[in-house]
């Protein structure tokens, strides 16, 4: 907890409105009443409106969007604002008070592997050399996990799971707000990665921790080699994403999506569930039609971008 006055201190703004005290971070639409929001994206005022936020970081035009149960915190570069506030609920990387690892009856831990304080490892598990779990981090039963994969930090695995050599589990999301001047302010990546039970995982695949909430991957997700997923991403169940596919942060793929090798999606987005995406296909809006083959980009249903093929490799040979 900080109170509201020292955390806005904190970051060099100005404030003196009522102060209340502040337990985390989290987005507009999710906040409670004791946590901070922010607004840079003009697009989301609608949640402004209907924030359930203790607090939120406006520019001056938006402040009256702004909730009379929320507080108005006025700020010229709100997302650079919360940057420097996501540095003070950066939770600590180790806790040398916390109990030693829990290990589950039937579990094999190989040496070489680090289990930190306060892990939690379930039943019949098979964790490799060179496994890194960390702090608070808890694995459901009968799950494996091959050498050297990394898993940080208050992340969740399911049981039965299988998580291939050298894949990173709950690394920093990729944030951060830039001054200015061209500096940039390193976002904090507050939240964690939970993963369902009977997913698989391939070799040097990541999947990064949320800014704030959770990175989820649903039950029965299968994730070839090289994947990479963005923070706050959700991956519906049974999904299958296939060697060095792409998934910006809080993209939303709902049931059995399937892309192909080298798909790429861009962030904030929503997909429908049962929709298939050929290799290299590009998704830069939502897809709202489950059912359907998509491929090419710019994106569009798989026959057309065949035949559009067919037709260019016309025109360069006349």
């Amino acid at each position: 907890m900080i109170e509201l006055h020292d955390l806005i201190n904190e970051i060099g703004a100005d404030f003196d409105g009522k102060s209340i005290n502040i337990s985390a971070l989290n987005t507009l639409s999710d906040a409670t009443s004791h946590e901070l929001s922010f607004l840079q994206n003009k697009g989301y005022v609608s949640q402004l409106k209907k924030t359930k936020a203790g607090a939120v970081l406006v520019t001056p035009d938006m402040v009256e969007n702004v909730p009379s149960t929320t507080i108005a915190v006025v700020v010229d570069e709100p997302y650079l604002a919360l940057a420097k506030a996501s540095k003070l609920f950066a939770p600590a990387l180790v806790d040398l008070t916390a109990a030693d690892a829990l290990i589950g009856e039937g579990t094999m831990v190989a040496e070489g592997a680090t289990l930190a304080k306060g892990a939690v490892i379930g039943k019949n598990c098979t964790i490799m050399p060179g496994v890194y779990i960390g702090r608070g981090t808890i694995i459901g039963d009968n799950t494996i996990i091959h050498s050297n994969v990394s898993i940080y930090h208050d992340c969740i695995v399911g049981s039965d799971c299988i998580i291939h050599s050298s894949s990173v589990i709950g690394s920093d999301g990729f944030g951060f707000a830039t001054t200015k001047l061209g500096t940039h302010v390193k976002i904090y990546q507050n939240g964690n990665v939970v993963i369902k039970d009977d997913v698989e995982i391939g070799a040097c695949t990541t999947i990064d921790r949320a800014a704030f909430g959770t990175t989820l991957i649903k039950e029965g997700v299968r994730i070839d080699n090289l994947v990479q997923i963005g923070h706050n991403c959700v991956i519906g169940e049974y999904s299958v994403l296939v060697a060095q596919a792409g998934i910006a942060g809080s993209t939303e793929l709902g049931r059995n999506v399937v892309l192909g090798g080298q798909a790429a999606a861009s962030g904030h987005l929503k997909v429908a569930p049962f929709t298939t995406f050929a290799a290299r296909a590009g998704i830069t809006n939502d897809v709202k039609e489950s059912h359907k083959v998509y491929g090419g980009f710019p994106l569009m249903e798989q026959r057309a971008w065949l035949k559009l093929q067919v037709k260019l490799s016309r025109l360069l040979k006349s």
